[in-house]
């Protein structure tokens, strides 16, 4: 039965438990920052036990109809220490775009990440790339994470290549239009909360 009555014993658990999520709730509002420093691990390699302000993860392929093979990586990061500036975050993010065998890739050096609920914005500036005139440039991406229904967007969306964009600030994109390939996305956002 769902709805049964609780038993004694359930009842004692549940109302300690609920004391602990008060006391926690308590924290966390009268430490300002204190939740982007709680001890937990971050499951990103070892990180330390110190939860990260931020962070984007995660690869999928975006739905095309004429069956393009594009792809997107993440692994970017801010530290618990940086909460308050998100120009000091860091990793690297990837993209490529093929069609019959003809395209390009581009390696990017993230230098900003803000986050929000379950949606990111990386910026940062192509390092590597086979796609002529690309590299130095910037370029930033949009995430939604929607659980394997997953969104993207990028800041060449209306030019149609980061080439022709022209110069960009940090942690700017476009609205995640893109829809990720059906069983391809497992991107992961962790929200940032600045404490102001």
């Amino acid at each position: 039965m769902i709805f049964a009555a609780p038993s004694s014993r359930r009842r004692t658990r549940v109302s300690a438990v609920g004391a602990a999520l008060l006391l926690a709730a308590a924290v966390a509002t009268t430490g300002g920052s204190a939740v982007a420093s709680e001890d937990r691990g971050t499951g990103a390699g070892d990180r330390g036990t110190k939860r990260e302000a931020a962070a984007l993860t995660g690869t999928a392929k975006l739905y095309r109809s004429l069956g393009d093979d594009i792809t997107f990586s993440f692994d970017a990061h801010l530290a618990a220490e940086d909460t308050a500036d998100p120009s000091k975050a860091t990793g690297t993010f990837r993209f490529s775009h093929y069609l019959n065998g003809e395209g390009a890739s581009a390696e990017v050096a993230v230098d900003c990440l803000v986050t929000g609920g379950k949606v990111a914005v990386v910026s940062g500036t192509i390092t590597r790339s086979d796609l002529e005139g690309a590299e130095g440039r910037r370029v930033g991406v949009t995430v939604h994470d929607l659980g394997g229904k997953d969104r993207l967007g990028y800041s060449w969306a209306s030019t149609g290549s980061p080439v022709d964009q022209g110069p960009l600030p940090k942690c700017v994109s476009s609205a995640p239009f893109e829809k990720v390939k059906a069983g391809t996305g497992d991107f992961r956002v962790v929200p940032w909360e600045p404490g102001f």
